[in-house]
């Protein structure tokens, strides 16, 4: 962790103590568990030596969210750029073990950027159905003097066959009308609030209202590649129901278990860093009081910047 902040930080820290407590908490697995031994808990370990662990047939949704072919450390862990072919063989070696994981009607959801997608979208058409490619806009990171900045990463949305759940009510995004059109008088697909007129949309493939987490926000740590709650939330509730269970087996500092117990789903995670799991513990036990998702509200998914979120509550 690093050393002094600001006051008004909110960065997760652990204290010496914290830390202590938490890695007495680590899930570890040395034989074949079932589905109860593996909901609600994070396990440290190397996936690929673990996975063939876990049962048969119990995630309904699979989040992927691996090392991005780019040359990144990982609290000590370095991950180093591979060519294409490299990276592809990557995938290939542990990505097929994970399909029998799935449920029939499981969903899988992988993460990636520019450089990984092609790789990504090889892999998946292989064992999967691809339904789509979400884009979303990431503001963050310094831009550049001889190309244009990548603020953009991509999510790969497949199932493992054609009966399955997904839920559009669930994920609808409230967005500030700028032009209101009335008919006869009255609002045509807006309505009139106290804090402006807004209308209720069905999700696109493309999202612009995702905010990077940074030092001001409680769900803020030092991962270097850590994702928003509010991303994870829209893939859990689109594609697991109530009680389902999500699986993320690269859970690095734990956002997507995390936001899982927020909606009342059950989660299952595996990493390696035992840093990262203690930060994704402590995570899973401030969930437990603060279950607030910033940007979800009453139900729905607020455009950024138009929701005050002090007093919200999912």
């Amino acid at each position: 962790m690093k050393g002094e902040r600001a006051s008004n930080n909110r960065t997760l820290r652990l204290s010496a103590e914290e830390r202590i407590l938490f890695s007495k908490s680590f899930g570890h697995v040395f034989s074949p568990i079932s589905q109860d031994e593996a909901s609600g808990r994070i396990f440290q370990g190397d996936l690929f030596q673990i996975l063939d662990f876990f049962p048969d047939a119990f995630v309904d949704l699979m989040i992927l969210d691996p090392p991005y072919n780019l040359d990144k450390n990982f609290n000590g862990l370095q991950f180093s750029r591979k060519s294409d072919s490299a990276y592809a063989d990557y995938l290939e070696s542990w990505f097929p073990r994970l399909m029998r994981l799935l449920k029939p009607g499981a969903s899988v959801y992988f993460c990636g950027d520019w450089q990984s997608s092609a790789a990504i979208y090889g892999i998946m058409k292989k064992h999967l159905t691809i339904r789509n490619r979400i884009t979303w806009q990431r503001e963050k990171g310094r831009g550049s003097k001889t190309n244009w900045k990548n603020a953009m990463e991509d999510i790969w949305f497949g199932t493992l066959g054609d009966s399955f759940y997904f839920n559009v009510e669930a994920v609808k995004m409230k967005r500030r009308v700028i032009a209101p059109y009335k008919k006869d008088g009255l609002p045509k697909d807006w309505e009139q609030t106290a804090d402006g007129a807004f209308r209720l949309t069905h999700p696109s493939n493309f999202w612009d209202d995702i905010s990077i987490p940074f030092w001001s926000m409680s769900e803020n740590t030092d991962h270097p590649t850590q994702k928003p709650e509010k991303l994870m939330a829209k893939l859990i509730l689109a594609s697991c129901p109530e009680g389902g269970m999500v699986f993320d087996p690269f859970a690095g500092s734990g956002t997507g278990c995390v936001a899982a117990k927020k909606l009342r789903r059950r989660f299952c995670g595996i990493e390696l860093n035992e840093e990262y799991v203690c930060w994704a513990l402590k995570r899973l036990a401030m969930a437990e009081t603060s279950p607030v998702i910033q940007g979800y509200h009453d139900g729905v998914f607020w455009e950024r910047n138009t929701l005050n979120m002090k007093n919200s509550k999912p």
